[in-house]
């Protein structure tokens, strides 16, 4: 049996990383309503001032960019005709201070013959816990197409913040 000085260390451990999975799982899931209701200062919010977000025929460096696309009139006609962006729950892998994620993100729209996924999308984030809680450095996303580098992003869900921040795996 274990001193009780040594269990309350193991069980404070054990919410830090309970807590930390939450609000990282929080933030990636707060992503789509933000998005579809056009709150463009919220979206960017997630990231860290120097987070970049990677989409496939786009990328965004930094607050001001992200918000410029949630701003923009293409973005604002998505919203308008109605769309939701799904976010699945993602695999969240915490070490210290950083941590990664991969999931998925549906994008349903409105159109002639009712709503239909427009597009589906793996996701790899790499995460650090920054004074005001956790927020994103960098957000990767690819459309699951047959492209190699789709699934490539999924598998990373082994490499862990270590491995993933670092480029390799």
């Amino acid at each position: 049996m274990t001193d009780p000085a040594t269990r309350l260390d193991e069980l404070e451990r054990r919410l830090r990383a309970l807590e930390d999975e939450r609000e990282i799982t929080r933030l990636i899931l707060s992503y789509g309503p933000l998005v579809d209701c056009g709150a463009a200062d919220g979206v960017a919010a997630l990231w860290a001032a120097e987070g970049v977000y990677d989409v496939d025929e786009l990328m965004m460096d930094g607050h001001a960019e992200i918000e410029a696309m949630v701003r923009s009139a293409n973005h604002r006609r998505w919203i308008e005709g109605g769309c939701a962006h799904v976010v699945g729950p993602p695999h969240v892998s915490v070490s210290g201070d950083q941590a990664a994620a991969v999931g998925y993100t549906l994008m349903i729209v409105n159109g002639p013959d009712g709503f239909a996924v427009h597009r589906a999308t793996a996701n790899h984030w790499l995460l650090r816990r920054t004074p005001g809680g956790w927020r994103a450095l960098r957000r990767t996303n690819r459309v699951l197409d047959g492209r190699a580098e789709s699934p490539a992003l999924l598998r990373r869900v082994a490499d862990g913040p270590s491995r993933a921040a670092s480029g390799t795996g």
